[in-house]
């Protein structure tokens, strides 16, 4: 198997908090929406988040509706600066996001960042990084 991978796709619960969130909230554009079903973002060169209603993201996997809940997972939004740290997560918030860290020094590795949860649960790290950088191609360098 190749080192690689183009979904990433979370049960929903609330696929119309999720539209309302991204959509109206922080403006992003759809690559496929099925209305009581899913919604995909492009969200980086051959990466696509999916938002995938849970009972039927459940009915899928063959699984209890139960155990399809968020947990353990952040997905991490790296810019390149603490100012734009400080202005997505006023974004995030505004659309019905929660702050759970404010933007602030991290712990770890040097970075500036903030931690927003989405309405159904999935968890972003807005981080700036000085010591990573991302090419135009989405290749990232470390140190």
């Amino acid at each position: 198997m190749g080192q690689q991978a183009h979904f990433i796709t979370f049960a929903t619960r609330d696929l119309d908090a999720a539209r309302a969130f991204y959509i109206d909230g922080l403006g992003w554009h759809p690559l496929l929406d099925v209305p009581d079903e899913i919604v995909f973002f492009q969200i980086a060169p051959g990466l696509v988040l999916g938002l995938f209603e849970s009972a039927k993201f459940a009915s899928d996997l063959g699984i209890p509706v139960d155990e399809t809940n968020v947990s353990g997972s952040t997905i991490a939004h790296n810019v390149g600066s603490p100012d734009e740290v400080r202005l997505i997560t006023e974004a995030m918030a505004g659309a019905g996001g929660t702050t759970l860290v404010a933007p602030s020094p991290g712990a770890f590795g040097g970075i500036f960042h903030a931690i927003v949860r989405d309405p159904n649960g999935i968890v972003w790290e807005i981080a700036h990084n000085p010591g990573w950088s991302i090419a135009a191609d989405g290749s990232v360098t470390f140190g």
